[in-house]
């Protein structure tokens, strides 16, 4: 049988894109949102019978609902060999207007879901021996000056350290643990963010002169999820047309 996939934020943008080149490539996914019904039409376009992909709720910052998407796919699947970190949230507010509640739901969501989705798939991972972890980071964790509010580049930032840890910890294992740290791409949510002009400013600062392709960023967690990448743990794979060099 093929391995399992479980993808969070998968309702639209690039994890939808994820999910959908894990499964063209083979895999059983799960594609997981705290939007159900967004899900449930992902994983109808992939699968209508639901052989190869289903549709389940989840909020990351809970570590409850974690452990009972883990519990549903194994009872579905036998288990989860790879599990993908997707799901955040992404407000603009400018720095100054930042109130510490929203700094500390956006930290909830984005670092600290993540932080638990690896304790709970990377538990399962070790005992079964293996596993593949990818992590969705950012660029605006590495430069901190994004479209993006300065909550959402901590936790992309927080996000790179969390998979160094986990990756020391669970690389013993079987289970390597490794993030992917994209920089503007060409999405809806990107242009319905960032106003056209400020937009082409970015971009006209982007070495290669164009938004990075979501599809690529996908191709590059599909071979982090191969069981050929054996050798690869703890890495941070910069995609960002030059943007971030180092």
């Amino acid at each position: 049988m093929s391995d399992v996939a479980v993808v969070t934020g998968a309702a639209q943008g690039l994890g939808l894109a994820i999910a959908e080149a894990l499964h063209a490539a083979g895999y059983r996914v799960a594609v997981c949102d705290i939007n159900l019904a967004g899900v449930e039409a992902v994983a109808k376009s992939l699968d209508a019978s639901g052989d190869t992909a289903i549709a389940l709720p989840v909020d990351i910052s809970s570590k409850a609902s974690l452990e009972e998407v883990l519990a549903t796919v194994t009872g579905r699947w036998g288990g989860v060999q790879v599990s993908v970190h997707n799901a955040a949230l992404t407000p603009t507010t400018p720095l100054m207007q930042v109130s510490a509640d929203e700094f500390d739901k956006v930290l909830s969501v984005n670092l600290r879901g993540t932080f638990l989705s690896c304790q709970v798939f990377g538990a399962a991972m070790a005992a079964a021996g293996y596993g593949r972890i990818i992590n969705m980071a950012s660029i605006a964790g590495q430069m901190g000056g994004t479209a993006s509010g300065v909550h959402y580049a901590a936790s992309k930032g927080g996000i790179l350290t969390l998979t160094k840890v986990f990756a020391r910890e669970l690389s013993p294992k079987g289970v390597t643990v490794n993030a992917v740290a994209p920089g503007p791409l060409d999405l809806p949510a990107v242009h319905a963010m960032v106003p056209k002009e400020k937009l082409d400013q970015v971009v006209a600062t982007i070495p290669v002169r164009r938004l990075g392709n979501p599809k690529f960023v996908a191709k590059i967690v599909v071979e982090l999820a191969s069981r050929d990448a054996d050798c690869v743990s703890g890495a941070a794979w910069d995609i960002n047309g030059g943007l971030f060099m180092r």
